[in-house]
């Protein structure tokens, strides 16, 4: 492993291990919840889905299946809370690549080193692919074991499927947040560009379904090549996140051209 790749992760360990206990906590809890409303999984149901506007149910995913093992886990880990959180780690760890150090005023002192901006960001850019798989894979584990402990009887396949689709998904917003990073060298800057788009993505995305003036923007957004193949029900849905794979792989070489061609500092 390259010397920089190591470093930045051990930068990085304090911040994984508390996202991956705070993800691990989040999952192990509310999948719990699952085992205690199936004695009344009918009543349970009608309630939920009566307890939310047809609004905030679209949000949700609709919400019609919440009583079943399939339902109850895409809401609760894969529709918007589990990828809110993965997210905000990607965007925090995304930050501390390029634009934090530079903000610090450490950054141009790395660059007096013998290595050049390209490699400097491609390895600032491993670690943090690299740190978030580390995430992905333990709480891959985690609501493996809790859905199983649930008896939610969905297949390990399944949830393995959407399980690397919210990594790609996290891995997209992390990546965008190094390019904007690389681009502008503010942390502010890279975390309203990812909040706007992702949190914008989303509700195009769920509302969109539904209205058709805004249905071709969900083209646009990062989620629906997450959530629109349906990996939980339907399995690996290949295009869609080789679209997630293409545009990373977009995003990092603008970070590398951003970078490479401004004056850090400025």
């Amino acid at each position: 492993m390259p010397t920089l790749v190591r470093k930045t992760l051990v930068e990085y360990r304090r911040a994984l291990i508390g996202w991956t206990v705070g993800l691990c906590a989040f999952l192990t809890m509310y999948i719990s919840i699952y085992a205690s409303m199936m004695n009344d999984p009918e009543t349970f149901s009608k309630q939920a889905i009566a307890k939310y506007p047809g609004a905030f149910r679209d949000l949700m995913g609709g919400m019609s299946d919440i009583a079943t093992g399939r339902g109850y886990l895409q809401a609760v880990a894969y529709q918007l809370l589990g990828p809110l959180l993965f997210t905000m780690c990607a965007a925090i760890l995304g930050n501390r690549a390029i634009a934090g150090p530079e903000e610090a005023r450490t950054l141009e002192l790395t660059l007096t080193l013998p290595i050049d901006r390209r490699r400097l960001l491609l390895e600032r850019w491993a670690a943090l692919a690299l740190g978030l798989l580390a995430v992905a894979l333990v709480t891959l584990a985690v609501a493996t074991g809790a859905a199983s402990a649930a008896h939610m009887d969905v297949p390990f396949g399944s949830i393995l499927a959407a399980h690397t689709g919210l990594f790609l998904l996290v891995l997209f917003f992390g990546t965008l947040t190094l390019c904007v990073g690389a681009a502008f060298g503010r942390k502010q800057v890279a975390l309203a560009v990812v909040g706007v788009w992702g949190v914008a993505g989303y509700i195009v995305e769920t509302m969109g379904r539904s209205i058709d003036a805004i249905s071709w923007l969900r083209w646009l957004s990062p989620v629906h090549y997450y959530l629109d193949g349906r990996p939980l029900y339907q399995g690996w849905p290949y295009g869609d996140y080789l679209v997630l794979l293409g545009a990373t792989a977009v995003l990092l070489m603008t970070a590398l051209l951003a970078f490479e061609r401004r004056d850090v500092g400025v």
